[in-house]
């Protein structure tokens, strides 16, 4: 069955999760860790696993609950919702 931390939620989305996982670690251990690289050069492949990953939520009906959560309590300003203009 193989180790479940490497399969993605969507097993259509495996092969995507695959690729990036390989180029991040690469990268954070290569050049990371090392100081020679603070750049990710693999965010183009998370994009392509993260479109697969929403299209399945989506798919689920979990998408929007997902979308609801981030508007409500955003990342941005420690997590805090904005404050309202005046």
């Amino acid at each position: 069955m193989g180790n479940v931390l490497s399969t993605s939620f969507a097993p259509e989305c495996n092969e995507l999760k695959q690729k990036y996982d390989t180029c991040f670690n690469r990268w954070y251990s290569e050049e990371f860790l090392k100081g020679k690289s603070l750049d990710n050069p693999c965010e183009s492949f998370w994009e392509e696993y993260k479109e697969c990953i929403d299209v399945h939520l989506a798919k689920q009906g979990i998408k929007p609950m997902i979308d609801a959560v981030k508007n409500d309590l955003p990342l941005e300003n420690g997590g805090k919702p904005p404050t309202p203009e005046k």
